[in-house]
């Protein structure tokens, strides 16, 4: 006994293999170029921000960099660990919110997915200004222009993204490459220098250390923390977008999270170790990361490359928003907590209207801010740290209900994770609510509310339209088509045509005015139809006011009064002009007549688009 297989994927020799879209989905190497933009460049404010904190209690202070930056580095890669976890268990994507919603129920659920979609509009703002910012420093001429470049950088990401998230990563991996092999070059060349090179791009300004400062409490070490962890925003990206991932997707997407780990962590332990070398101490506009540059590579011309690709990988960072975000939108639509139209994909697998909505949304930003990144940063990192907690405690939840072998230490690893993020995240909030954290707080809860708005109004739509029912078996009804006609032409001949093909009866309509020179084209419109005979009634509607809708609208419903259990069609005729421009032409009156009846009754409106030859 014979068994015929057929291979689902065979295509006949000569023809091309069907396109199931995975050539516009990333690999491993191309969704770390895609996705970690945010997470890379943090190493430029990251190690700064731990630095800026523990100058408060001067140079001892500056002793306590490496610890807490180990300390960074070890939730980094409990966080790597977790979210590895998360794309295994979550597949179709969504991250904090696809955990807590299974987990921790709908409500957590949305708190999270309202945290990152925060930190995603942030991340933008706060990445095109920051980008932007290093440029001005570099040409000052060009500060008084800096909104106008923050929405033309806006402007240039959205267009690129809209092109589909693999043509993206090709086009961002460049400046990853040279912004993560700077800085690698870098750390490996200052750790065989005893001593900085040169310290001329320090040179002239004040340090920002404080003076007659020794002692290092433990508030002063779990802020330094908590402002540390900036560097770990966008950690998260990879797991929120596995969908855009090839098959297999899943370990795709495990690859270049843990790849994200390891890169990240080895920039960061390795500047704080250059920093402890160096004596760094940080001063008034010059960034912790140039002053490295300047002590390990010299004031040269591989400074300027790090300087100059520094610029570009912040500015280009918001790509790893454009990356998840509309997936994560994607996921609340389909949970019918969002307008269904974030779910629709374009044809190169890109979710455009969740593109779109982000740029709208980071361009006002942009504008309420006047592209000043202090503006946004107090804003910044409160959202994520919520996500990155529920998602920990949503995976504790997750090996509870597991049994396997393991699941106790994994267990323990998310809840030492949900005890560090939930730290963290208290402290920047309570720091930074002062500063503008407030508006997050505010925002958190108006989001879920916004959320919940959407759901109950798709609820209430879907008991109305019987879904999840089987309905009634369909029937035929007595039909009855109203075509609206002002004159005689070879629009009308068709509109009649295809209104007799739609309807059991026809009937024609046309509004009379009581002007002397209405009173004549009416009785000229009702000469020609005579000749014409078509076979169809011309119905005339006195109207004593120059409208046209209502009119139509009241013999709509005096027709369904008068016979009840008749389908009314409403066909409005109108022709489709060969060129754009020419609808410029138009009198619009097909549109006042749809909007009418829409509003007043319950018929069917048909309007029949007749293209011009």
């Amino acid at each position: 006994m014979s068994v015929l297989t057929t291979e689902p994927d065979a295509v006949p020799a000569g023809e091309e293999p069907p396109d199931t879209g995975e050539r516009h989905r990333l690999t491993a190497v191309t969704g770390l170029a895609a996705l970690s933009l945010d997470a890379m460049a943090s190493v430029a404010y990251g190690p700064e921000a731990i630095v800026l904190v523990l100058a408060a209690a001067g140079a001892h202070g500056l002793g306590f960099t490496m610890p807490v930056t180990l300390a960074v580095a070890a939730l980094l890669a409990v966080l790597v660990a977790s979210y590895r976890q998360v794309i295994a268990a979550f597949p179709d994507g969504g991250g904090s919110y696809a955990v807590a919603r299974r987990h921790l129920g709908a409500r957590t659920g949305l708190v999270a997915a309202a945290s990152l979609v925060l930190d995603y509009v942030l991340n933008v703002a706060v990445a095109v200004t920051a980008g932007v910012a290093a440029l001005t420093s570099a040409f000052p001429a060009l500060y008084d222009h800096r909104l106008g470049l923050c929405l033309a950088v806006l402007a240039v990401i959205t267009a690129v993204n809209l092109r589909g998230i693999v043509e993206s990563a090709k086009v961002f991996i460049v400046p990853t490459a040279v912004f993560v092999g700077s800085v690698l070059v870098l750390v490996a060349v200052g750790l065989f220098r005893s001593q900085p090179v040169s310290t001329v791009t320090a040179a002239g300004h004040a340090p920002v250390v404080a003076d007659n400062a020794s002692t290092v409490g433990a508030l002063l070490l779990l802020k330094a923390f908590a402002s540390g962890c900036a560097a770990l925003t966008g950690v998260e990206a990879i797991a929120n977008a596995v969908p855009s991932f090839r098959v297999p997707r899943a370990r795709r997407a495990q690859r270049a999270e843990v790849a994200l780990g390891a890169v990240l962590g080895l920039m960061l332990i390795g500047l704080s170790v250059l920093i402890g070398r160096f004596q760094l101490q940080p001063v008034e506009g010059v960034t912790v990361l140039a002053q490295l540059a300047d002590a390990s590579l010299g004031h040269n011309w591989a400074f300027y490359v790090l300087q100059f690709a520094t610029t570009i990988l912040l500015a280009l960072s918001a790509n790893t928003s454009f990356g998840g975000l509309p997936v994560l939108l994607k996921l609340l639509a389909r949970d019918n907590y969002l307008p269904h139209v974030f779910a629709l994909k374009a044809d190169r697998q890109v979710h455009r209207h969740g593109v779109l909505a982000l740029a709208a949304v980071s361009a006002a930003l942009l504008v309420l801010s006047g592209g000043d990144t202090n503006t946004l940063v107090p804003l910044f990192a409160v959202g994520v740290f919520v996500g990155f907690t529920i998602a920990q405690v949503g995976m504790v939840r997750h090996w509870a209900r597991e049994r396997g072998p393991g699941r106790h230490g994994k267990a323990l690893l998310n809840g030492c994770g949900a005890l560090l993020t939930g730290i963290a995240a208290v402290v920047v909030t309570a720091t930074k609510f002062t500063e503008g954290a407030w508006l997050i707080v505010l925002a958190l809860p108006l989001l879920v509310l916004a959320f919940e708005t959407v759901h109950r109004a798709y609820a209430r739509i879907g008991e109305r339209l019987g879904l999840g029912r089987i309905p009634e078996p369909p029937h035929r009804d007595r039909s009855l088509v109203i075509v609206p006609v002002s004159s005689l032409s070879r629009l009308t001949s068709e509109a009649l045509t295809a209104a007799a093909s739609l309807g059991d009866e026809v009937r024609a309509v046309t509004v009379c005015y009581p002007d002397p020179e209405d009173r004549a084209q009416a009785h000229a419109l009702d000469r020609a139809w005579a000749a014409w005979d078509p076979g169809v009634p011309l119905v005339r509607l006195p109207c004593a006011r120059r409208t046209l809708g209502r009119p139509i609208a009241g013999y709509v419903r005096a027709v369904a009064a008068a016979a009840p259990g008749t389908r009314i069609t409403v066909l409005i005729p109108e022709t489709e002009p060969e060129h754009l421009w020419q609808r410029l032409l138009q009198n619009q009156r097909g549109a006042v007549v749809a909007h009418a009846v829409r509003r007043e009754t319950d018929a069917v409106i048909c309007r029949l688009r007749f293209r011009l030859p």
